[in-house]
């Protein structure tokens, strides 16, 4: 066994992985290789990696050419059609007996035996604790192939890997199955597709002591967000157990989104997190007859709603994650575990992220829906992408051979097995997984959309149903009914000529904030802080501070739902400083303009809790809404809330980008109290650079400017409520609706007023109401009038764009 780095002419059948690098994967092939890396060079950068051994790929050719499998195998696979499912199947499955029931060449046996002594006799992660106290330790036996791990493939769970395997003969046994692993169906046909010669893959095989993660947790890790491609951050996912349930999509696991710029300056850089069902965990059993025992057992209904990490350990994982994407100089996708014996956090896996590192510069493209429907289910989005077709619900691999082109694939989990029928679907939905399990990466890398962890698919979906799936409506995956129109807009970036007004963009939903920040704009110029409410939180900040006065139902969800937060408030402030932080990281360093919360009482009212702490208005448009409410005694403890979320945001994760606006200001009494109470709340006008406007929404706002400009910064111009209150139209109304419209001359007029007054006094300005994206035209007049800026709808940005600039 070779302790060092010195080679001789004939490859050795055993190396020490402290003893290779990257240079070595034709050798020990992509795995070991990058493990042997970092043992090597990241260690002494707090990156832990279990150590251990490698059998070298000439081992397996010597083994393979020795026992006579290497010809015999060519000869099987030679005139092999991988798109004939059931050849494919006989074929793998006669390939693999054979190499698992044909004896090692006993110069390699030889070796294995005398390296898995040393190793077994070392020390290292959970060495001096083995399952249920025993000291007999156990081993992982992975898999390492030479083509494996490439920066332009993906050989995700292409091969085997065999975990708490103890006792050299379980070792010997787990090394023959790994090198049959060589031959699976999705691999045969993987390498069919990707243009590898089969006779050209070897495999290596590594050995390493178990991690006890099956008594803490595990998970997988990206250094970019898997769905948009956005690179500022580090994309995390954890569940109790070994990491194989994650992987494999048996779990639904935590997730989380770290921020690397405030990672790197030392800041809170958590962006979100998702409490993931976690309703089972993969365990080492007690059966001790045999090598590889593991087992899911169910998890405790307090486990499934807390967080299988700490913020600590979450941002030691991130800090983990950009020293390895550092050293390797691309983006990474890197499996992890936490021994539950020492408490430390080690890397099992490190493999260039192959999927969305390679799309091409400057090119978006956008899926969208015409219509709507009822959506029958819904989980985690993959793809950003939208099929449709008959649904073809499959409980068993076995029932491939009948899948149609263009159906719709619905299954409890679907894994690599799967490829040679995934690549024909138009969509995917399974009951189980996450984000990073197997399956979300294959079809990923087809460019499928795909539905995950809906939790019912299988029960709720029937065969021949015609279903749309949609993965372009961020984080969350729909399924609608029927087959409803689409379309697929491609843009390129580099083609947009210079335009002389900045153009921005109105989000509402933090889940799509990194996929619209690849749109061209200057910014944000409408943050909706109630869309945040909504949707990240759900609950009236009322109920929250005060849930002893709840009835049972209330006080339940409530329970539920902040199970993982030290407090209610607290879940109500990081909630929000999370949805708010996502939008101006996605965004930064360009402005983020963040609306203070501008419910009207009856949209507060829906929210959990909210009906015992709203009046009842008869018409909430013109009511106990906007500015009124944050000087309002009643409100004062949630306007306390929403202050302390975004300072944090601000000076804590250090977005200074981020502005903020008040909505409906009446009086300019009102716009001076506001950002009084403001300053009172460590949200000081123009300390560390912030920028408070208000909203120009009412007539009097307009037609006092100068009063208003007094104590803000610019104006925003809303033209839904302006046109409202000028023409004197509900817009909630059905009756009136038809004379609604932004162009009036009247409304003309008001706008062009406010505009007047900002560059007079050279203040910002801008518009943020829907008017510019339903009507050209009065973009067109915006600008010539010198506004500022114009936020728009992000599906009309691009044409607005387009017909500004040459106008």
């Amino acid at each position: 066994m070779i302790l060092d780095d010195e080679r001789t002419t004939t490859v050795p059948a055993i190396l020490c992985l402290s003893s290779v690098g990257l240079g070595d994967l034709a050798i020990v092939g992509g795995k070991n290789s990058s493990l042997g890396e970092m043992l090597r060079e990241l260690t002494t950068a707090g990156v832990r990696v279990p150590d251990g051994f490698a059998t070298s790929a000439e081992a397996f050719r010597r083994h393979m050419s020795a026992s006579g499998l290497t010809e015999w195998i060519s000869q099987r696979l030679r005139d092999l059609d991988v798109e004939d499912t059931q050849v494919l199947a006989a074929t793998g499955a006669e390939i693999r007996r054979r190499i698992e029931e044909t004896a090692l060449e006993p110069g390699l046996e030889q070796e294995l035996r005398l390296a898995f002594s040393e190793l077994h006799e070392g020390t290292g992660p959970g060495a001096a604790t083995g399952l249920g106290g025993a000291a007999e330790p156990s081993f992982a036996v992975r898999s390492s192939a030479t083509a494996e791990d490439l920066p332009d493939a993906s050989f995700a769970g292409q091969q085997d890997t065999f975990l708490n395997v103890r006792g050299i003969d379980h070792v010997l046994d787990a090394v023959r199955k790994v090198y049959a692993s060589l031959y699976t169906d999705r691999a045969i046909a993987y390498r069919v597709h990707h243009g590898f010669v089969h006779d050209e893959v070897a495999i290596s095989v590594g050995v390493q002591r178990m991690v006890r993660s099956d008594l803490a947790a595990a998970g997988v890790m990206f250094t970019l967000d898997t769905e948009s491609g956005f690179d500022d951050a580090v994309f995390i996912t954890s569940a109790y157990g070994l990491g194989e349930g994650v992987v494999s999509g048996e779990v639904n696991p935590d997730e989380f989104t770290v921020y690397k710029p405030a990672l790197r300056d030392g800041r809170p850089a958590v962006l979100r997190r998702m409490v993931g069902t976690k309703d089972r965990r993969m365990v080492f059993t007690e059966d001790r007859q045999v090598g590889r025992t593991t087992a899911f057992e169910g998890t405790g209904a307090q486990e499934q709603r807390r967080f299988s990490l700490t913020e600590e350990e979450v941002a030691e994982l991130a800090r983990i994650a950009l020293t390895i994407e550092e050293h390797y100089g691309r983006p990474m996708d890197i499996e992890w575990g936490k021994d539950g014996v020492d408490g430390r956090l080690y890397v099992l896996q490190a493999r260039p992220e192959t999927v969305v590192s390679r799309r091409g510069p400057g090119v978006v493209e956008r899926h969208r829906r015409v219509g709507e429907s009822a959506v029958l289910v819904e989980g985690r989005a993959i793809g950003q992408r939208i099929g449709k077709g008959a649904v073809r619900r499959m409980d068993s691999i076995d029932e491939m051979h009948d899948f149609r082109p263009g159906d719709v694939l619905v299954a409890s989990m679907t894994d690599p097995d799967w490829e040679p029928i995934m690549k024909r679907a138009a969509a995917i939905v399974t009951d189980r997984g996450g984000r990073t399990c197997h399956a979300a990466i294959i079809a990923r890398e087809l460019g499928i959309p795909a539905v995950v962890g809906t939790g019912g698919a299988t029960r709720v979906l029937a065969d021949g149903d015609q279903v749309t799936v949609s993965c372009a409506d961020g984080d969350t995956g729909l399924v609608f009914e029927g087959l409803l129109e689409t379309e697929v807009e491609q843009i390129d970036q580099g083609e947009l000529p210079p335009v002389d007004v900045d153009l921005m963009l109105n989000i509402g939903n933090p889940d799509q904030a990194f996929s619209f920040a690849a749109l061209p704009s200057r910014g944000v110029g409408l943050a909706r802080m109630e869309f945040v409410v909504n949707r990240q939180i759900g609950i009236h900040p009322l109920a929250l501070l005060r849930p002893e006065e709840q009835d049972v139902g209330v006080r339940a969800e409530i329970e539920r739902r902040t199970s993982g937060y030290p407090s209610p408030r607290e879940f109500f402030v990081r909630r929000l400083a999370e949805g708010v932080a996502t939008i101006a990281a996605a965004f930064h360093p360009r402005p983020v303009i963040v609306r203070l919360s501008d419910f009207k009482s009856n949209e507060y009212a829906g929210l959990v809790g909210g009906r015992a702490y709203e009046p009842l208005e008869e018409n909430p448009m013109i009511g106990f809404r906007g500015a009124s409410r944050y000087l309002s005694e009643t409100f004062a403890e949630p306007f306390a809330l929403e202050c302390e979320a975004l300072r944090y945001v601000r000076e804590d994760m250090g977005l200074t980008n981020v502005r903020l606006m008040i909505p409906f200001v009446r009086t300019a009494a009102e716009a001076k109290g506001v950002v009084a109470a403001l300053a009172g709340h460590g949200l000081e006008r123009g300390v560390n650079g912030l920028q408070i406007v208000m909203m120009c929404e009412v007539p009097s706002n307009a037609l006092d400017a100068d009063a208003f400009l007094d104590h803000v910064d610019g104006f925003s111009i809303g033209s839904n409520d302006l046109t409202q209150l000028t023409l004197g139209i509900d817009r909630d109304s059905e009756l009136v609706a038809g004379a609604f419209d932004e162009r009036d001359p009247a409304v003309i007029r008001l706008i062009d007023m406010a505009i007047d007054a900002c560059r007079a006094r050279g203040k910002y300005v801008g518009i943020c109401g829907q008017g510019p994206s339903d009507h050209p035209k009065l973009a067109e007049h915006l600008r010539a009038k010198g506004i500022s800026s114009i936020s728009l709808n992000p599906d009309t940005i691009v044409d607005t764009w387009k017909r500004l600039a040459t106008v």
